[in-house]
C-alpha cells in the first residue's frame, strides 16, 4: 500500500498510540488490497458498553489513553461514540448496579482522554451534518448503512478499534464503500403492498448477505422509515448500502440488476409474546419519531406498562418540552443507551420493539423474548391495562 512521506513518519512516531494506529490501518488496508489511505471527515466508535467489551476491552482502552494521565495523542477529526450500557444520569432507575456504572464511566473517560465526544448515540448523523461524497470511518452498523444509503456518504463498517485508529490518524484505507463501483446494486427487490419498512428490512436481510439491493416500493418512505429499514438489513444481512428507486441519492447511478425478488406483506416475519417492556429507539429515536409517539399517546391515553424511549442526550436536551410531555403520559425517556446494549433489558421476559435490529439482537445479546410491531402498535400495547 502506498504511503506518503508524512504517513511513513506517523508509522515511525515515538508516540506508540499513533504508530499502533497506523499499523492497524495498514494491516486493514492490506487485507482488502487498498492502494492508499484517504482523509475522513469523522469517525464513530462502536462497542463501548461494558456489557459488550468487558474487563479486557476496558483495560485496552485505558492503556491506549494513559489510564488517567494527560494523554498527548488526540483524535484529528470529529469522533463520536455509540450508546453505553446505561443512561449516565438515570442508571439507578434502569436497575444498573454501581460496579457496572463505575466501569462504564471508566470506558467513557478513556475515550474522552483521546478527544472523542461523549455523545453516546447510534445516530450521529442527527448531531453532525454529513453530505454526499463525504468519507467517514463509522463502526455502528445502522449508522453505516444510513450514511451510505440515505445520505450518499461513504464508510465501511469499521470495528471499534479501526474506528479509533482512523480518528487518531484522520484517515482510512481506500476500499469497499469508498470506491464507487463497489456501491452498485446486484439484486432488485420488489416490495408489494403497504408494508412495515422495519419488517421489510428484517426479511430482506435474512434473504441477502453482504448483497446490495435496489428496492422498488409502492410508496415513498420518510427518512425515519429508511433508517429503520436499513438498520434491519444491516443487522440480519450485513448489508452495507441499499438503494430505493426514486428516493436515495445514488439509485440511478448504476445499471439495473438482472436478478429480481418479490416480497409481499404476508411473507414478512412477525414475532409475538406477551411484553412486560415496550422499548423504542434502536436506532435512537428522532425528534419526529418522538413527536409521533406523543401524538399516539394523546389519542390513546396514559402508559400502563413499562415504556422506554431511547434517544441521544443532545437531542433530548434540545427538546425539553417534548420530553416532559412524553413523561407526563408515563413514558420514560432514556439517553446515551438502548435496550440492546444495556443489561437492564435482561430484567424483563418479553420486550416489544418496532425495530428489526432489536428483534435480531435482543434474543442473542440479552437473552429475552421479543414481540414486534409498528410504533403505533407498540404504544397501543403500552397503554393496555
Amino acid at each position: 500500500m502506498y504511503l506518503t512521506r508524512e504517513e511513513e513518519k506517523l508509522l515511525e512516531a515515538s508516540e506508540q498510540t499513533i504508530a499502533k494506529s497506523m499499523e492497524i490501518l495498514i494491516a486493514l488496508g492490506k487485507i482488502y488490497d487498498a492502494k492508499k489511505l484517504i482523509s475522513i471527515k469523522s469517525a464513530h466508535i462502536s462497542g463501548i458498553s461494558y456489557q459488550n467489551i468487558g474487563e479486557a476491552g476496558l483495560e485496552w482502552l485505558e492503556n491506549l489513553s494513559g489510564k488517567g494521565e494527560a494523554n498527548k495523542v488526540k483524535v484529528k477529526v470529529n469522533t463520536t461514540i455509540n450508546p453505553a450500557g446505561m443512561d449516565l444520569e438515570r442508571w439507578k432507575e434502569m436497575g444498573i448496579n454501581e460496579s457496572f456504572h463505575d466501569k462504564q464511566l471508566k470506558i467513557i473517560k478513556a475515550l474522552e482522554r483521546i478527544g472523542a465526544k461523549p455523545v453516546m448515540t447510534c445516530t450521529p448523523y442527527y448531531l453532525e451534518k454529513i453530505y454526499i461524497g463525504d468519507h467517514l470511518a463509522w463502526a455502528e452498523s445502522s449508522a453505516v448503512v444510513y450514511a451510505n444509503s440515505v445520505v450518499g456518504a461513504a464508510t465501511n463498517r469499521e470495528s471499534g478499534i479501526s474506528a479509533i485508529a482512523s480518528g487518531i490518524i484522520g484517515k482510512t484505507p481506500l476500499y469497499g464503500m469508498h470506491i464507487k463501483k463497489n456501491r452498485a446494486p446486484n439484486i432488485l427487490i420488489k416490495l408489494k403492498g403497504k408494508t412495515n419498512p422495519s419488517a421489510a428490512g428484517f426479511k430482506i436481510g435474512n434473504i441477502l448477505y453482504n448483497e446490495i439491493p435496489l428496492i422498488e416500493l409502492e410508496r415513498n418512505l420518510s427518512k425515519d422509515e429508511l433508517k429503520l429499514m436499513g438498520a434491519s438489513m444491516a443487522a440480519t444481512g450485513n448489508v452495507p448500502i441499499f438503494h430505493v428507486i426514486g428516493q436515495t441519492p445514488e439509485w440511478n447511478d448504476f445499471d439495473m440488476p438482472r436478478e429480481k425478488i418479490e416480497i409481499s406483506p404476508e411473507e414478512l416475519t412477525d414475532f409475538q409474546c406477551e411484553p412486560d417492556l415496550i422499548a423504542l429507539g434502536c436506532p435512537h429515536l428522532s425528534v419526529n419519531e418522538l413527536k409521533d409517539v406523543l401524538k399516539i399517546l394523546e389519542k390513546e391515553g396514559e402508559v400502563k406498562k413499562t415504556l422506554w424511549l431511547f434517544t441521544s442526550k443532545s437531542l433530548a436536551t434540545d427538546n425539553i418540552e417534548l420530553i416532559k410531555k412524553l413523561e407526563e403520559y408515563g413514558a420514560k425517556v432514556l439517553n446515551d443507551t438502548c435496550m440492546v446494549v444495556s443489561p437492564a433489558s435482561e430484567r424483563f421476559e418479553c420486550v416489544m420493539v418496532n425495530s428489526g435490529k432489536a428483534l435480531t439482537y435482543l434474543p442473542k445479546l440479552r437473552g429475552v423474548k421479543v414481540a414486534f410491531g409498528s410504533i403505533k402498535e407498540c404504544i397501543k400495547e403500552a397503554v393496555k391495562t
